[in-house]
């Protein structure tokens, strides 16, 4: 007879995954994460889960691993913020058709979808969203046009005793970043980090301490067939948060400042010169990391407030004491 209440998780190896995995297998649950690769089982290994062996593409494998779950999180996902590659879409969109039916025919009771605010993006601020401002008519990109596609075809599989959450989550950063961290700190270094009209503008975020509160608190409480956002609370300046995790991590401060109406022009410029090239040539930033760092983008986190009883569990000065800490300055 099982005894304790068991996880399947996908991408599990990755900077999310890994937390998810820290903090499930502390809390004592028995947890299964998929691994595509002998480093990526490695990794999991280590942190005290069980590997299984896959990928995304194989719904009869799936199936065979998520057998015995209880419950389900899907964080895997294809983040390349680019051009449009079929890599992109077989892994955010056919990868969540087969894992929802792998878990539809493993008899999996609950899953989350972990999704991203990047659903929202078009390139213009996003101000204070909340679950009900509807998907762009035109994406800011692949990765935003593939993800809010992927969290669509997740709640499409909610019901008939398959229950489906979504959480997205905005900026995520902290302790033992492997994502987005290191590239602010090589793009400060390069000379390439610049302050569009400042850097003045607000930006929610998402301590990887709260992202794993979150999830499992939505895994706990939430309504199925439901989104709920989930960030540290109030927004912030993007470039003093920016300016004091690179401090915290040991790097320099950028200074140099460039003005949004050269900014905008420049890219889309680029853009189109990367479509007529196939990619060979480009400028020097897509349109789809401009809309995710270049303007506002805020999220309202009231319904997983009320509804889940959420409250971020890291504070902003806390998290970056803890990334100061962990870049060996203190």
């Amino acid at each position: 007879m099982k005894s304790k209440t068991r996880i399947f998780l996908t991408g599990g190896s990755g900077y999310v995954g890994r937390n998810i995995l820290r903090h499930f297998i502390g809390l004592g649950y028995d947890v299964v994460a998929l691994a595509r690769s002998d480093q990526s089982a490695e990794v999991v290994r280590a942190i005290g889960a069980q590997p299984y062996a896959g990928d995304l593409s194989d719904v009869e494998n799936l199936s065979a691993g998520m057998r015995g779950a209880d419950l389900l999180i899907h964080a895997a996902a294809d983040t390349n913020h680019g051009r449009p590659t079929d890599a992109q879409t077989q892994t955010n969109l056919q990868g969540a058709r087969n894992v929802y039916q792998a878990a539809r025919n493993a008899g999996v009771g609950r899953a989350l979808h972990l999704s991203t605010e990047a659903v929202l993006l078009d390139g213009t601020p996003l101000v204070n969203a909340d679950e009900t401002t509807p998907y762009p008519e035109l994406y800011a990109g692949a990765y935003s046009a593939t993800k809010a596609k992927s969290e669509q075809i997740a709640l499409g599989f909610n019901g008939d005793g398959f229950e489906v959450v979504v959480m997205r989550p905005r900026f995520i950063w902290g302790r033992d970043d492997t994502t987005a961290l290191p590239q602010l700190i090589e793009a400060a270094k390069s000379g390439k980090l610049a302050w569009i009209d400042g850097g003045d503008y607000l930006t929610s975020t998402t301590h990887i301490a709260n992202v794993v509160h979150g999830v499992s608190l939505v895994l706990e409480k939430g309504r199925a067939g439901e989104i709920y956002h989930i960030t540290d609370g109030t927004p912030v300046g993007f470039r003093a948060f920016i300016s004091d995790l690179l401090r915290s991590a040991g790097a320099a401060v950028p200074t140099k400042k460039l003005p949004r109406w050269l900014v905008k022009p420049v890219v889309r410029i680029g853009e189109g010169l990367a479509g007529l090239t196939g990619g060979r040539i480009h400028g020097p930033m897509s349109w789809q990391e401009y809309a995710t760092l270049g303007d506002e983008v805020t999220l309202d986190i009231g319904k997983a407030q009320a509804e889940l009883g959420y409250d971020p569990v890291m504070s902003m000065a806390d998290g970056m004491n803890e990334v100061s800490r962990y870049a060996g300055r203190d």
